[in-house]
C-alpha cells in the first residue's frame, strides 16, 4: 500500500466518537463497527487506546484474530512518552507496541501553553518527547501518525512552536500529522490559511482533525482538503465529545460526488446509508433524519409543488441521486400535499394510479381526505402503514379488517408493594371482538393501559390469525397536539410494530393517549396481516 501516494480517509469513530456523551460501546460493540466500517471501505480505523483502559487492551487482542479487514488498517492510539522517561522504557508506549497494529497514531501536545500547564514540562522537553517516541515506534516496524493536539490554537499563540512540533515529528519518521482543531472554534477560511502554511513551511504531510463546535466540522474539513491536505478524520454519524466530530460519511461523500476525487474503494459508497444505519443499531443512538446524504429525511420531499416537478424529473429537486450512498427518495403524505405528492406515493406503495378520470377522481378523494384528517390532528409523512390502508378503503370502497371491535376497556389500578415502597400501578384490558365468525372475550395485563390493551388485542386475534405472533410492537411516540388545553388536550400516537424482517408505522387521534393508542395498535395489525397477505 503506497501511504505517501493515497489518499487517507481515517475513521475514529471508535476512540474519538465514542466519548459521545450516553454512548458506551462493549468490546464487541466496537468489533462489529469496526467491521462496517471495513465494509465503506475506509483506510484507517482507530480502535481505541491501549493501556489506558482494559476494555480498549482487550479489544486489540480480539481484534487479532476476530477481525478480517480487507479494505482497512487498525490503528492504535496513544500518547507520546512521559517527561524524564526513555520510549523504550515508557509502559504507555509499551502497550502501543503489544497492540500488533501497523499503524500508531499519537497525540502530542502542539500548543505551548498546554506544554507548560497540563504536562508541566519544557518546550524542549515536549519536543524530544515526540522525537524519541516516533522514532522508537518507526524502528519497531509500525507506520506512526501524529495527532498534533490544539494544533490551530496553538498556531495562533505560538506559530514557530507549533511548526517545530511538526517539523520534530516529520525528521524522526512520522508519515502524517494531522492538525486538529481540538475545540473545534474553527471556521474554513482560516482552516485553509494554516494549512497552506504548514504545507509550505514543513513539507510535510497534513492532515485535517475537526471537531463542530462552530457546526463547521465537515466545512472546516473540506477546506483542508481543498488546501493540500490528504489525510482526513472524522467519525461515523457525527459521534464525538460536546457536538461531534467531523461527519466522515458526508465527508467522503462531498469528496467522491462532488469533487470527483475517488476517495473509497469504486462502489462501496453505495453501502453509506445501511452502514450508518447499522452502526446507530449498535450504538443504540437513533439515527438523526436531516443527517446529510444517509439520513431518513435527506431525499424526502413534501410539499406539492416539489412532487408535480419531480414527476417529469426526480433531480429537478434532487442535488443528485440518492443511490450513489444508498438511499431513497421518499414522497411525505401531508396537508401540505398536492395530488401529484398522492399520485407519487400511491405508485411508491404499489398502486399504479395514471391519468384515467377514474384515477384522478380517486387521487381527489385521498388528497381531500388527507388534508381534512391532518387538520384533525393526523400525520401521514411518518405513517406509511396508515396512508397505505386509508389508500385501499378508497380505491377499494372498504377499510381491510380482519376483525370486528365490539368493546374495549382498560383499567388501571394501584398496589401497594410493602412499607414504604410507594406504590405499582397495574394495568387490565379486556377486549370483546368477532374474527373468522368466532367472538372472543380476552382479558389481558401490562405495565400500563397500551401495554395490557395491545396484550389483550394479540391474544384475541391470535386465535384466528397466528400469524400476528409475529409482530412486536418496537416504537411509540406520543405528542399532544393543543397543550394549551392542559390533560383535556388532542393526542396523536405514532407506533412503529415490525415483523421480524420489515418495520411500519401507524397513527392514531384522540381525546386521550389510550384511544389513540387503540387506533394506532388496531391500524398495526391490520397492516401486518395484509402486508403478510391473510385472506
Amino acid at each position: 500500500m503506497d501511504l505517501q501516494g493515497s489518499f487517507h480517509v481515517y475513521d475514529t469513530t471508535l476512540r474519538d466518537g465514542a466519548q459521545q456523551e450516553g454512548l458506551n460501546l462493549s468490546v464487541a460493540d466496537k468489533l462489529t463497527i469496526a467491521r462496517q466500517l471495513d465494509d465503506l471501505g475506509v483506510g484507517f480505523i482507530e480502535g481505541g487506546w491501549p493501556g489506558a483502559n482494559p476494555k480498549d487492551t482487550e479489544f486489540f487482542r480480539r481484534a487479532a484474530t476476530e477481525l478480517d479487514l480487507r479494505h482497512a488498517r487498525l490503528a492504535a492510539f496513544g500518547a507520546t512518552r512521559k517527561a524524564g522517561v526513555r520510549a523504550a522504557d515508557d509502559p504507555q508506549v509499551a502497550a502501543l507496541r503489544d497492540s500488533g497494529t501497523p499503524v500508531v497514531t499519537l497525540v502530542a501536545k502542539s500548543h505551548d501553553r498546554h506544554v507548560e500547564l497540563a504536562l508541566r514540562t519544557t518546550l524542549e522537553e515536549n519536543l524530544a518527547m515526540v522525537g524519541d517516541t516516533v522514532a522508537h515506534l518507526v524502528a519497531e516496524g509500525r507506520t506512526v501518525f501524529l495527532d498534533a493536539e490544539h494544533f490551530f490554537d496553538g498556531y495562533r499563540d505560538n506559530r514557530a512552536y507549533a511548526l517545530e512540533v511538526l517539523r520534530t515529528a516529520y525528521e524522526a519518521g512520522a508519515e502524517v500529522a494531522a492538525l486538529c482543531d481540538t475545540n473545534g472554534g474553527m471556521l474554513p477560511g482560516w482552516v485553509s490559511h494554516v494549512v497552506a502554511d504548514v504545507l509550505d513551511a514543513t513539507g510535510g504531510r497534513v492532515g485535517i482533525h475537526c471537531h463542530n463546535d462552530t457546526g463547521c466540522a465537515v466545512a472546516n474539513s473540506l477546506a483542508a482538503v481543498d488546501a493540500g491536505a490528504t489525510h482526513v478524520q472524522g467519525t461515523l454519524n457525527g459521534y464525538g465529545e460536546r457536538t461531534g466530530n467531523a461527519d466522515l460519511v458526508t465527508v467522503v461523500a462531498n469528496l467522491q460526488l462532488k469533487l470527483d476525487r475517488q476517495v473509497l474503494p469504486e462502489g462501496l459508497l453505495r453501502e453509506a446509508t445501511r452502514i450508518a444505519h447499522a452502526v446507530a443499531e449498535v450504538t443504540n443512538v437513533p439515527p438523526a433524519g436531516r443527517q446529510p446524504y444517509v439520513g431518513a429525511s435527506a431525499f424526502a420531499h413534501k410539499a406539492g409543488l416539489h412532487a408535480s416537478a419531480i414527476k417529469v424529473d426526480p433531480n429537478l429537486y434532487q442535488h443528485l441521486d440518492p443511490v450513489e450512498v444508498g438511499n431513497d427518495m421518499r414522497l411525505l403524505v401531508s396537508d401540505m400535499a398536492g395530488r401529484a405528492s398522492i399520485q407519487l406515493k400511491s405508485r411508491e406503495l404499489g398502486f399504479d394510479l395514471g391519468d384515467s378520470d377514474e384515477d384522478r377522481e380517486l387521487i381527489g378523494r385521498v388528497t381531500d381526505r388527507v388534508k381534512t384528517l391532518e387538520q384533525q390532528g393526523y400525520t401521514f409523512e411518518a405513517a406509511d402503514a396508515s396512508f397505505e390502508l386509508l389508500l385501499v378503503e378508497e380505491a377499494e370502497g372498504h377499510r381491510p379488517s380482519y376483525f370486528e371491535v365490539e368493546s374495549w376497556r382498560v383499567i388501571t389500578e394501584s398496589a401497594s408493594r410493602g412499607s414504604g415502597a410507594g406504590e405499582e400501578a397495574l394495568s387490565e384490558a379486556t377486549v370483546k371482538l368477532v374474527s373468522s365468525g368466532v367472538r372472543f372475550v380476552v382479558t389481558g395485563e401490562g405495565n400500563g393501559p397500551v401495554n395490557a390493551l395491545d396484550a389483550a388485542l394479540r391474544q384475541a386475534i391470535s386465535q384466528a390469525y397466528p400469524e400476528v405472533a409475529k409482530f412486536e410492537l418496537i416504537d411509540y411516540k406520543v405528542r399532544i397536539l393543543d397543550a394549551g388545553h392542559g390533560t383535556d388536550a388532542v393526542t396523536r400516537v405514532l407506533i412503529e410494530t415490525s415483523d421480524g424482517e420489515s418495520s411500519w408505522v401507524t397513527v392514531g387521534v384522540g381525546a386521550n393517549v389510550v384511544e389513540a393508542s387503540w387506533e394506532a395498535l388496531v391500524d398495526g395489525l391490520t397492516y401486518g396481516l395484509r402486508r403478510h397477505h391473510v385472506d
